[in-house]
């Protein structure tokens, strides 16, 4: 069980380390104003420093409302019944980017649609490899041939000749 205390340390910590990484990163390539305009670090360090900021203001205030006493911050954030739904809606994100590195991304976009309306959404059988296929299809139609976008191929389109 964790409280939403806990779940909101911990968020503000991770997204203060993320921020003040990119403002790292970004001091690699200038951050200040050069005669053509800003240097290509600037806006990716203001960006990483605003994260930053935002992030430190959550844990004070998350820190402010643990030591008033706030109610709020131990409410339960997640318990097991909770964690299963996260689970539930995860675990298939994490499978589809599995797929799309071994399979490519028409593959893996049918696979997810096809769990997700059909075990996930309730739809039956016919309507979820319509929906499957027919997004696959659109997603090929409209980077492929359109924006002549080549989106990740897997062996089985590499058969077909695409």
């Amino acid at each position: 069980m964790i409280t939403r205390f806990w779940a909101e340390t911990a968020t503000a910590l991770a997204t203060l380390l993320f921020g003040l990484v990119i403002v790292y990163g970004a001091l690699e390539f200038g951050t200040g104003w050069d005669s053509s305009g800003p240097q290509p670090g600037a806006f990716p360090f203001y960006t990483g420093a605003l994260v930053a900021l935002a992030s430190l203001g959550t844990l004070v205030v998350t820190l402010a409302q643990r030591l008033r006493g706030a109610a709020i911050v131990n409410e339960i954030f997640l318990d097991r019944e909770r964690a299963g739904r996260v689970l539930a809606f995860f675990a298939p994100l994490v499978a589809f980017v599995v797929i799309t590195a071994f399979a490519g991304m028409y593959v893996a976009t049918i696979a997810y649609l096809l769990y997700a309306m059909r075990f996930q959404g309730g739809y039956g059988w016919p309507v979820s490899i319509a929906g499957a296929v027919g997004a696959a299809f659109v997603f090929y139609v409209v980077f492929e041939r359109f924006f002549q976008i080549g989106l990740l191929k897997g062996p089985i389109e590499r058969m077909l000749g695409y």
